[in-house]
């Protein structure tokens, strides 16, 4: 029967295989640190779109370019696995250090995404794909050629992954996350409950136009109060001329009464 290793002992080993791991590509896969233009801003894309996610669900956790390591097979061997981006949900915050290792983890991967350029392919897709639905079993999985605009979003159905597809509105839902994908503008963008999420320049444009709005509203409220000012300043001045008309009435006719004769008013 065989023996259980000491947590610890696990701990030590899961640390440094990332570390061999890490070793190995850099001196065997350069290639892996050099990511195309377009990866990287489809990645830079995806972290601030659901970083929007979870300030508004703190349960949906997004890590860049983690590495994944699970046991594998009877032997329990470490395997790894490095997707462009993840999310995990937990309603904790999860702690993470160096590598995502699934036997410490409350939650394994909810959805890994992989986007892939002619340019420079960095991994194995082919066997990403495999660990993905076949040892990890990762709910979702989505995959981006920006070159030729394909995207497609993964669901595992238990056994293998079936492709979804895409709603009445033309994007493929995620209903766990009220999340839904789409090309946009021939990036991958996502809508949370319906809305588009916005790109830190698209609420740098809106915050500068309703500054511009407010600024406006405040000349305009300005503007207004000024005219309400002289139009009492114009009733004063009115009031005052009436009253100083009338005075001056009232003394010709009090003078006139002196002298004996009385007015025809």
């Amino acid at each position: 029967m065989a023996t259980e290793k000491p947590l610890s002992l696990l701990h030590l080993e899961y640390e440094n295989a990332a570390q061999a791991y890490l070793h190995m590509l850099r001196t065997e896969h350069p290639e892996h640190f050099m990511e195309a233009t377009t990866q990287a801003y489809q990645r830079k894309i995806t972290l601030e779109s659901l970083d929007l996610v979870s300030a508004r669900n703190p349960t949906v956790q997004v890590f860049n370019e983690l590495l994944v390591q699970y046991p594998h097979g009877r032997t329990k061997r470490i395997r790894q696995v490095v997707p462009d981006n993840m999310v995990a949900i937990h309603r904790e915050p999860l702690r993470v250090v160096g590598s995502y290792n699934v036997p410490f983890q409350p939650v394994g991967p909810f959805w890994v995404m992989e986007y892939v350029s002619r340019e420079n392919k960095r991994k194995d897709y082919e066997d990403s794909f495999a660990k993905y639905e076949r040892e990890l079993k990762v709910p979702y999985y989505l995959l981006f050629y920006p070159d030729n605009q394909e995207l497609t979003l993964f669901h595992h159905g238990g056994r293998k992954y079936r492709t979804v597809i895409a709603n009445d509105r033309g994007r493929y839902a995620l209903p766990e996350l009220d999340l839904e994908v789409s090309l946009l503008d021939s990036w991958a963008r996502y809508w949370y409950q319906g809305e588009l999420l916005p790109l830190p320049a698209d609420l740098l444009r809106g915050l500068e136009e309703a500054r511009r709005e407010l600024q406006q509203a405040q000349e305009q409220t300005r503007q207004a109060q000024e005219q309400t000012r002289q139009a009492q300043k114009q009733a004063r001045q009115a009031q005052e001329q009436a009253d100083q008309e009338r005075q001056q009435k009232e003394r010709l006719l009090a003078q006139l009464r002196e002298l004996g004769i009385e007015p025809k008013l």
